[in-house]
C-alpha cells in the first residue's frame, strides 16, 4: 500500500504532501480544480510518459516521490533481491524527476535506475485504472489480456511456457527463413565466389610483395644512372688499361712498405694495412666488374615487375586497398563458399529443429486453449455474479472463441492460438452481441469495475487507483458502484477520483482538491477533510451550491452515517 506521496512543481501544484491509510480514499472537488493533476503525478512516479507540460510554469523541473509499504509482497521482495538492494525492509520509495531540458531521473529506494526498472517494481505496487481505460473493452484485441489476467498461478505458468516456446520457435523461424532465401541464390553466388577465389588463388599474393616490386621498379627507372656510376667506380679502382688506377697505386704503396718491414713494427703494420686494403679493393673491383657486365636493367624482369604490379593493383581495386585486406577478403569468401557448400546439411538440421520447435509450441498452445476454455467458463460466471452486484443481473456475459478456417496454417503467437471476444446480452430475450457494439458508457464502466473486482479478489497489487470509474453512472447505480468499491477496499487500498456523492460518502478518507488564485499565480491544493467538512462537501456534490442548504446537508450527513455502518 502507498503510505505517502510528495510532489513539487507539478502543473498547478507547487508543493504537496499526501498521506494515505487503509481502505477507500476518494478525491473530490469542483470540475477543473485539478483532480486529474494528482492522477498525472501518480502515473509519472509509476514510470508513465514524462510530459514536460506537467512542469509548473516558470520552473525548470518537477518531481514526485511515493513511499510504499510492501512488506507482505513476495513479488516485490523477489524484485529487490534480484536488484541486490541492501537492507531492504519492505519499504519502497519511488522518485521521478523531469526537466525542461529532457533530463529524466529515476530512483528506487535511493538507487538511480532506468525508467524501465522503475516501471517493473511500480507494476507490483499499484494498478491505475484511468478514466479512458474502459475504452479498451471496446477493442476485442484486448479481451484476451483481460481473460488471461484472471488465471491462477498454474495458468500463468502455462502462459509463460507458451511464450517461451513461441520465442524459441520464432528465433529459429527467422534464421531458417534467411537460410532458405540464401539457398535460393546459392548457385549464382557460389559461381561468383568460385571465379573470384580462382582468380585470387592463381595470383598467389604475398604480404610485402607490392612494396618489394615497387622498389625494384624504381631501381629500373634509374638503371642508366646506376650503370654509369658502377662503370666509373670500376675504372677508378681496377681498370686494366689505366696504370694510374687506385688498385695499382695501393699495390705500389704496399710493395714499398714491405721493404721497410724489417726496420720496425710501425712499417710492418703499415705494410699489412696496405695489403688488407689492396685485397678489399680487389674484391670490390670484381663485384663492380660483375655489375658492369650484367647490368641492373633486365628488360624481361622489368616487364614481369610491371605486369605483376598491374595485377596486384587490379585485385586491390576489386577486393581491398592493400594485399593484407585482399587476403582477408579471400579468406572471408572462402568461408562463405564453404558455408554454401554445406548448406544442404544446415537446411536439413535447421528444418528438423524448426519442426521440433513448432510441434513443441503447438502442443503447449493446445494445452493453453483447453485451459483457456475452462478459465472462460469460470470467468463468465464470475463476471455475471459481479454484474449482478452492479445492477446488471439480467446481463448474459459470454467469452466467444473465434473459429479457425479449416486447412489454414496458423502462425504461432506469444499468447497462443486463440482469438476471443466478449459478448453480452443486457436484456432477456436479446441475442448475444459483441460488447463493443452495444455497451453504453455506464455499462462499460460497470463491466470494467467488475473485471477490477475479480482482480482484487484474485490478489496482486496492494493499491488500486480509479480515475472517474463512475463515468456514465448516476442514481441508484451510483450507490451500487459505491458499495462495490467499498467491498474492494476491504482487501485492497483503493484511491478513487469521483464526482459521485455516493462513492465519496463510502470512503474512509476524503480529500478535497481546490484551486485558488493567490497573487498572480493559480495554485491547486489537496487536503484531507474532517467529518464536518465531509458533510459540507458531500452536500455540495448532492446539489447544494455551497453545501449549506439544509436538505442537502441533512442528506449528506445521513449518507455518511449509513456508509460508516457498511464499512
Amino acid at each position: 500500500m502507498i503510505i505517502s506521496m510528495r510532489m513539487h512543481n507539478i502543473a498547478l501544484i507547487e508543493d504537496l504532501t499526501l498521506e494515505f491509510g487503509d481502505g477507500l480514499h476518494v478525491m473530490t472537488g469542483e470540475t477543473g480544480a485539478g483532480k486529474s493533476i494528482v492522477v498525472d503525478a501518480v502515473n509519472l512516479v509509476l514510470g508513465g510518459r514524462a510530459d514536460r507540460d506537467l512542469i509548473r510554469t516558470g520552473t525548470d523541473k518537477a518531481w514526485v516521490e511515493a513511499v510504499f509499504d510492501s512488506a507482505d509482497s513476495k513479488e516485490v521482495a523477489g524484485w529487490a533481491e534480484a536488484q541486490s538492494l541492501e537492507d531492504f525492509d519492505g519499504t519502497v520509495t519511488l522518485y521521478r524527476e523531469i526537466t525542461r531540458t529532457g533530463r529524466n531521473l529515476c530512483r528506487v529506494c535511493g538507487v538511480v535506475m532506468p525508467v524501465s526498472q522503475l516501471k517493473e517494481v511500480a507494476a507490483l505496487l499499484m494498478d491505475v485504472h484511468g478514466q479512458h481505460e474502459g475504452q479498451f473493452l471496446m477493442n476485442s484485441q484486448f479481451h484476451l489480456l483481460f481473460l488471461d489476467a484472471a488465471g491462477g498461478e498454474d495458468y500463468q505458468a502455462l502462459l509463460s511456457r507458451v511464450d517461451e516456446a513461441y520465442q524459441a520457435f520464432i528465433v529459429n523461424h527467422r534464421q531458417y527463413g534467411r537460410l532458405v532465401r540464401e539457398n535460393e541464390k546459392k548457385e549464382y553466388r557460389m559461381e561468383s565466389l568460385k571465379k573470384s577465389l580462382e582468380e585470387l588463388k592463381k595470383a598467389k599474393l604475398k604480404p610485402g610483395e607490392e612494396e618489394s616490386l615497387t622498389a625494384e621498379k624504381e631501381r629500373f627507372r634509374h638503371s642508366e644512372k646506376i650503370a654509369n656510376a658502377v662503370q666509373t667506380a670500376h675504372q677508378a679502382i681496377s681498370a686494366s688499361d689505366d696504370n694510374e688506377s687506385v688498385l695499382t697505386r695501393v699495390k705500389e704503396a704496399m710493395n714499398a712498405l714491405r721493404g721497410l718491414a724489417s726496420l720496425g713494427a710501425p712499417y710492418e703494420s703499415l705494410a699489412q694495412r696496405c695489403e688488407t686494403s689492396y685485397y678489399e679493393l680487389e674484391e670490390l673491383g670484381y663485384e663492380l666488374s660483375s655489375l658492369a657486365e650484367n647490368g641492373e636493367f633486365d628488360p624481361a624482369r622489368a616487364e614481369f615487375v610491371e605486369t605483376r604490379l598491374d595485377l596486384i593493383r587490379r585485385l586491390e581495386r576489386k577486393y581491398g586497398d592493400t594485399i593484407p585486406e585482399v587476403l582477408a577478403e579471400q579468406e572471408r569468401m572462402q568461408e562463405e563458399y564453404d558455408n554454401f557448400a554445406s548448406m544442404d546439411q544446415q537446411l536439413a538440421a535447421m528444418g528438423a529443429e524448426h519442426k521440433r520447435l513448432l510441434h513443441a509450441y503447438r502442443s503447449l498452445a493446445r494445452e493453453l486453449t483447453a485451459a483457456r476454455h475452462v478459465l472462460a467458463e469460470a470467468f463468465e460466471q464470475n463476471m455475471m455474479a459481479q454484474l449482478k452486484d452492479l445492477g446488471m443481473g439480467n446481463t448474459v456475459f459470454k467469452v466467444s472463441f473465434a473459429l479457425r478456417p479449416e486447412g489454414k496454417v496458423l502462425m504461432p503467437q506469444s499468447v497462443g492460438d486463440d482469438v476471443i471476444e466478449f459478448m453480452i446480452s443486457p436484456n432477456p430475450g436479446e441475442p448475444l452481441k459483441p460488447l463493443s457494439k452495444i455497451a453504453s458508457g455506464g455499462e462499460l464502466s460497470r463491466l470494467m469495475l467488475a473485471i477490477k473486482s475479480l482482480e482484487a479478489e484474485k490478489g496482486g497489487v496492494g493499491t488500486m487507483v480509479f480515475d472517474e470509474i463512475d463515468t456514465g453512472i448516476s442514481g441508484r447505480m451510483a450507490q451500487v458502484v459505491a458499495e462495490k468499491m467499498n467491498i474492494i477496499a476491504r482487501s485492497r487500498q483503493v484511491i478513487c477520483v469521483t464526482h459521485l456523492p455516493q462513492i465519496a460518502a463510502m470512503a474512509a478518507h476524503q480529500f478535497l482538491v481546490e484551486k485558488r488564485v493567490e497573487g498572480e499565480r493559480t495554485n491547486t491544493s489537496v487536503r484531507c477533510l474532517t467529518e464536518m467538512e465531509r458533510i459540507s462537501e458531500v452536500a455540495r456534490m448532492l446539489g447544494g451550491a455551497d453545501g449549506s442548504e439544509n436538505s442537502a446537508f441533512s442528506h449528506a450527513s445521513h449518507m455518511l452515517e449509513v456508509a460508516r455502518q457498511q464499512r
